[in-house]
């Protein structure tokens, strides 16, 4: 295997290096003087790649589905599926990554060591600059303008930088004046039966925390990420507010008869998170996840968060996305995101 792609990587066209940068994990990476291919190693990378510059995409790690793509400005909603590198369920190869002929390989997530090691040994074995980009919810602004820097992009990054920052300023100083106590305790129900959900602190609840939500799993010792959860823990827990993606569950939750103890689904303070073109929460957590920002915020705390919600998407899918979403459309996305009805007894 080593022999073939050392034979691959003899394919791809000389690439003058002609400057520098140091990624989000210290990492000094010799990039082309001249970028026109980048490869996204993941879900996450490929959404912030799309958002700063799609033109420079070599596909998506999972092509969209039918109700996706029209959120997805029309020139990418085609682009191949070239699967990931990083990730569940990986299934991009080097020889893949060669064969596209990109001139940089972008990941943008986690820059522990497992991926710095990763990005290392890739590099050196195809040759292929790879950059490690910082997908922490609170370093989006500053993500944004590092790629935009490495790609020559800084106009565009700047722009969505600025944004992503207002958002943060606004929710932050509307949180501050609500006492801890008083801030709303919300579960993450995950899958077709609501029970994987993820611990304070994780990536896939981060969103729900830094809008002001109080996530009821707390995390103990060993646990991390996603953890399975019992009906009845849930019950004991009684959230005031549960946040799902999964359709299957939200729609069944208010005639299910334990879950209709839970006061969020008694009190109809169920809410399904729009998923298209990416999942407002996680489902990959990448800056698709501003927009779950302002949809929780809108939810924990309406009073302070008072505009309407159909302006706030057709804002944010225009800057970001690059799409103007018609009143159908935006109907279609956020029928169900202001909460159920509460369920007859």
């Amino acid at each position: 295997m080593r022999r073939l792609l050392i034979g691959l990587a003899a394919l791809l066209p000389s690439i003058a290096m002609a400057g520098e940068i140091i990624d989000s994990a210290g990492r000094r990476v010799a990039i082309p003087d001249r970028i026109e291919k980048v490869f996204a190693a993941g879900g996450p990378a490929s959404i912030l790649l799309y958002v700063l510059a799609p033109e420079l995409m070599t596909g998506w790690p999972r092509r969209p589905r039918e109700e996706e793509k029209p959120f997805i400005a029309s020139p990418y909603r085609d682009l191949p599926e070239v699967g990931m590198l990083t990730g569940r369920g990986g299934s991009a190869n080097l020889e893949t990554v060669i064969r596209v002929k990109p001139d940089v390989i972008l990941d943008f997530g986690s820059v522990k060591e497992t991926y710095v090691s990763l990005a290392n040994a890739t590099q050196q074995q195809i040759g292929i600059p790879y950059l490690l980009i910082d997908g922490r919810f609170e370093a989006t602004a500053a993500s944004l303008r590092l790629l935009g820097a490495a790609l020559g992009k800084s106009e565009r990054a700047e722009q969505l930088a600025l944004y992503v920052e207002a958002q943060l300023t606004a929710v932050d100083a509307a949180i501050a004046q609500v006492p801890a106590t008083r801030r709303p305790r919300v579960y993450l129900a995950r899958g077709p039966d609501g029970l994987e959900t993820g611990v304070a602190g994780s990536i896939n609840t981060e969103i729900i925390e830094r809008a002001g939500g109080r996530n009821v799993v707390e995390a103990t010792e060993g646990q991390r990420g996603l953890v399975r959860a019992s009906i009845e823990q849930v019950i004991v827990a009684n959230p005031d507010a549960i946040i799902t993606w999964d359709r299957g569950f939200y729609e069944r939750a208010g005639h299910d008869p334990l879950w209709r103890e839970v006061k969020a689904v008694r009190e109809g303070r169920l809410y399904l998170s729009p998923t298209a073109p990416f999942g407002w929460i996680d489902r990959p957590p990448s800056v698709n996840r501003i927009m779950g920002l302002v949809w929780l915020a809108g939810i924990f705390y309406p009073q302070q968060f008072p505009k309407d919600l159909r302006d706030q998407v057709r804002e944010f899918y225009k800057v970001f996305y690059q799409v103007t979403p018609d009143d159908k459309e935006l109907d279609g996305l956020i029928a169900w995101s202001k909460g159920t009805a509460p369920p007859r007894r």
